[in-house]
C-alpha cells in the first residue's frame, strides 16, 4: 500500500503526458522522488490524445514507478477548459457568491448544468474591486478524461488547470520577485502567458504552439508530422545564416527560416497580450520572462525571445526550492526540468496551502469524496448500533441471569409451600372426617338446647298477668303429632334432632300448638293478642303480623266461668325433621 507520505501528480498535455512522484518531508516539505514522461504524437487535424492512448501511456509510467494505486491530482489541457477574469464592485462576502453565479452565466457560453466550473477570488478587497477568475470545462469531456485516468488504478483527488498550476509553482519558487513577471509556457498546441504581480493574476491563451511550426516544416519538406517533428528537434528553429554550403546546414536554415516565422507570430502576440494586460487590466509592464513548456526546449529561443521583447528571459526553474530524492533521479530529469513546473505545482495543493486553489472535480468523484469523508461517520454509526445491540443483549442476558437466580430461590419457596400445602390438605382430609363423625354429636347437643330455648322464648314473652299455658303439642304439616289426649309436649313427641344444613323431610315438626287460659280480667281476650304481639319478634317462630286470626284461634268469653282457653298455632322458622 503506498504511504501517505506520497503525492502522485499527472500532467495532461495535448501531446505529453507527464507523471511525477513526490514525497512530503522537510524542509521544503516537498522532495521529487520519481519522473516519467510520455510524448505522443498526435497529427492535425486530431483534438488531443486519445482516451485509450492515455490511459496505456499511465498506465506504463506507473508500472515503471511500480506505483499500483492511490491519489492522483492532474491537469487538464488548457484548451479544454474556457477561462475568464471579471472585475466586481467591492462588496461584501454574502453577495459575492450570488453575484458570480450570475457572472458565470452571463461569461460560461454553455448551460451551467452541463459543464463543470469553479471561481478563485485572486485580488482586491479593502475597498478596492475584486478579481475572480472563473473556469469551465464540459462535463462530458471531464468525464471522459477521468475515465482514462481511472482505468490506470489511479483515484482522483484534485483536478486543475495548467495555468494555475503553473502559478502556484512560480509563488513557491519565486516568492522573492517584485514587479510583473511574465512566464511563457510554450505547449504542442497552444501557448499560455501567465501575468504575476503580488496578488494579481491572469493568464491568456494564444493558439500557437509546437504543432503549428511542425506543420509548416512537414509543408515546407513534404514529408510527414512525425518526421518534421524529428527534424524540428534535430535542428536549430532560430538559428540560420543565410550563407550555408552544405545540404545539413541548407536544411538547417529552412528549418530555421520557418520557426522564425513561426516565433514572431508568437512574438507579435506576447506583444498584444502584454498591451491588453496593461490597458484592460490595468496592469504594469513585465520585468522579465520566464521559458516553460516544451517549446522552451527549442535551440536559441532564450535568445530570440531576449532580443525580442528586450528584457531579462530565462528558464523557469520549479525545482529551486524542490529538493530531489537522490543524484540518479536528479540526471534523469535534468533535460525535463523545464517541464516540471506543472508537476510541483500539482503536488504543492496536497503539501500546502497554495494561492489559487481551483478543484474542476467530476460529479461521480465528488459523490464519492463526499462519500469517503462520511465513511468514518457510517462506521462510526454502525460501531454504535453494534454496542447498543451488545448492550442490549448484555442487559438482558444480565436480567436473564437475574431473573433465573431469583426464578431459583422462588422456585425453592414454592417448593416448600407444596410441601406444605401437602400437609395441609392432608390436615384438611383428617378433619373433614372429624367433622363429619362429629357432626351428629354436635347435632345432639345443639338439639338438647332447642327445646329449652323455645320454652324460655315462650315464657321471657309471655304477659305476667291473667294468662298461663297449659300444653304445648308439635305439628307437623299443620296437623298435631302425638297420642290422642297428650297433655305435654314431651308426651307429645320425642326431641328430634336438627341436622344442619340438612334439607328437611316430609316429615318434620315444622309448627307448635300453644293451649292455655286467661283470666275473667278488664282487657277479657285482648291479653292473648298482647302476647301474639309479643311473639312477632321471637327468633324461633314466623309470625306474620297482618294475619292474626292465622295465629289465634277466636274463643268467646262469658260472665259465669272464671278463665277462658285460647289457642295459637305457630310456625317454627326452622322446621326441626323427624327421625
Amino acid at each position: 500500500m503506498a504511504p501517505r507520505t506520497r503525492i502522485i501528480t499527472l500532467n495532461l498535455g495535448s501531446q505529453s503526458i507527464e507523471l511525477a512522484e513526490f514525497r512530503i518531508g522537510p524542509p521544503a516539505g516537498l522532495v521529487l522522488c520519481n519522473y516519467r514522461s510520455r510524448e505522443i504524437f498526435v497529427e492535425p487535424p486530431d483534438k488531443g490524445i486519445r482516451a485509450t492512448q492515455m490511459t496505456a501511456a499511465v498506465s506504463a509510467m506507473l508500472a515503471e514507478l511500480q506505483i499500483e494505486s492511490g491519489r492522483v491530482t492532474y491537469t487538464i489541457a488548457e484548451e479544454s477548459v474556457f477561462s475568464r477574469f471579471v472585475q466586481l464592485p467591492a462588496l461584501g462576502e454574502e453577495k459575492i457568491e450570488r453575484i458570480i453565479a450570475f457572472e458565470a452565466q452571463q461569461n460560461v457560453p454553455f448551460p451551467l448544468d452541463e459543464v463543470v466550473w469553479d471561481y478563485q477570488l485572486v485580488g482586491g478587497g479593502g475597498g478596492e474591486e475584486i478579481q475572480v477568475v472563473l473556469v469551465a470545462i464540459k462535463a462530458d469531456v471531464l468525464d471522459q478524461i477521468n475515465r482514462a485516468v481511472e482505468a490506470t488504478g489511479l483515484r482522483t483527488w484534485i483536478v486543475d488547470l495548467t495555468t494555475m498550476a503553473l502559478y502556484n509553482a512560480f509563488q513557491f519558487n519565486y516568492y522573492d520577485l517584485s514587479g510583473c513577471s511574465l512566464l511563457l509556457d510554450i505547449g504542442a498546441r497552444t501557448t499560455n502567458l501567465l501575468f504575476i504581480e503580488p496578488g494579481k493574476i491572469f493568464t491568456r491563451s494564444v493558439p500557437l504552439g509546437g504543432n503549428l511550426m511542425t506543420s509548416a516544416i512537414a509543408r515546407e519538406f513534404n514529408e510527414s508530422f512525425a518526421a518534421a517533428e524529428l527534424r524540428k528537434k534535430r535542428n536549430p528553429v532560430v538559428g540560420g545564416t543565410g550563407d550555408e554550403t552544405t545540404s545539413i546546414e541548407a536544411e538547417a536554415s529552412r528549418v530555421a527560416r520557418v520557426g522564425r516565422s513561426i516565433l514572431t507570430r508568437l512574438h507579435a502576440e506576447v506583444m498584444r497580450s502584454i498591451s491588453h494586460y496593461c490597458a484592460q487590466q490595468r496592469g504594469n509592464r513585465p520585468e522579465r520572462v520566464f521559458l516553460s513548456g516544451g517549446g522552451a526546449g527549442a535551440p536559441d529561443i532564450q535568445q530570440f525571445f531576449q532580443e525580442k521583447l528586450k528584457l531579462p528571459v530565462d528558464f523557469f526553474d520549479p525545482l529551486r526550492n524542490v529538493p530531489v530524492a537522490d543524484s540518479v533521479t536528479l540526471k534523469t530529469i535534468s533535460r525535463y526540468r523545464h517541464l516540471l513546473g506543472e508537476p510541483v505545482g500539482l503536488a504543492l495543493r496536497t503539501a500546502r496551502r497554495c494561492p489559487i486553489e481551483l478543484n474542476l472535480l467530476p460529479q461521480s468523484v465528488v459523490r464519492r469524496q463526499e462519500m469517503e469523508r462520511r465513511r468514518p461517520f457510517f462506521v462510526l454509526a454502525a460501531a454504535c448500533f453494534i454496542l447498543g445491540l451488545l448492550a442490549w443483549g448484555a442487559y438482558f442476558w444480565r436480567g436473564a441471569q437475574v431473573e433465573d437466580r431469583a426464578t431459583a430461590r422462588l422456585q425453592e419457596k414454592v417448593d416448600a409451600m407444596r410441601r406444605i400445602e401437602m400437609q395441609m390438605n392432608q390436615v384438611r382430609k383428617q378433619t373433614a372426617t372429624l367433622d363429619t363423625e362429629s357432626a351428629p354429636l354436635v347435632a345432639a347437643i345443639n338439639e338438647r338446647s332447642f327445646w329449652p330455648l323455645v320454652l324460655e322464648d315462650l315464657n321471657t314473652r309471655l304477659p305476667k298477668e291473667d294468662i298461663w299455658i297449659t300444653e304445648l303439642v308439635p305439628m307437623s304439616g299443620g296437623k298435631p303429632l302425638g297420642p290422642p289426649g297428650a297433655r305435654s309436649v314431651v308426651a307429645a313427641a320425642p326431641t328430634p334432632t336438627p341436622r344442619p344444613g340438612a334439607t328437611p323431610a316430609a316429615a318434620a315438626i315444622d309448627g307448635l300448638l300453644v293451649r292455655g287460659l286467661y283470666l275473667f280480667n278488664p282487657k277479657q281476650q285482648e291479653v292473648v293478642v298482647d302476647y301474639f304481639r309479643n311473639l312477632v319478634s321471637s327468633p324461633c317462630f314466623a309470625i306474620d303480623p297482618n294475619n292474626q286470626a292465622k295465629v289465634i284461634k277466636p274463643t268467646t268469653p262469658n260472665n259465669t266461668e272464671w278463665a277462658f282457653p285460647y289457642e295459637l298455632r305457630l310456625d317454627l322458622k326452622t322446621p326441626i325433621p323427624l327421625p
